[in-house]
């Protein structure tokens, strides 16, 4: 399961997608578009800026903005930044490859080919899958139903 925190940041980098083209939004904006709490949604923002997804602008046209294009964030970083490795066993990590303490080994672990396959299908997913694909999905969805 992904982390609340992991789905505010991607809630509100959805917000900022979908604000007018270089215009900014206050994070009192989100918070009250997403329902995020304030608070939490400063941190969130704070770690996305560090990580050079968003930017903060001060003053009257003040807020934050997406710093990339949101074609070019994927969900698969996001989750990564926020909840770290995006990985069933640490065997399978690939940022943070930890050996099983309870495995003989790798080659022979039968747990660890099957968590493989849903590891590298999790990560093909998320990893080309874009804040602007999920903008646009939810937003063809919209239309269907209408």
């Amino acid at each position: 399961m992904i982390s609340q925190k992991a789905r505010y940041a991607l809630r509100a980098l959805t917000a900022l997608a979908q604000a007018e083209s270089g215009s900014s939004m206050m994070i009192s904006e989100i918070a009250a578009q997403q329902c995020i709490p304030k608070k939490f949604l400063e941190q969130i923002l704070l770690d996305l800026k560090r990580a050079g997804l968003v930017a903060s602008r001060r003053g009257k046209q003040g807020g934050y903005l997406l710093l990339k294009p949101a074609n070019a964030i994927t969900y698969g970083e996001v989750l990564r930044l926020i909840d770290g490795p995006i990985a069933p066993l640490p065997c399978l990590s690939v940022t943070a490859y930890r050996k099983c303490e309870d495995c003989d080994g790798e080659q022979g672990c039968e747990i660890r080919h099957v968590f493989a396959r849903v590891a590298d299908a999790t990560r093909d997913v998320l990893f080309s899958t874009t804040i602007a694909d999920a903008i646009s999905s939810t937003s063809s969805e919209h239309l269907l139903r209408a």
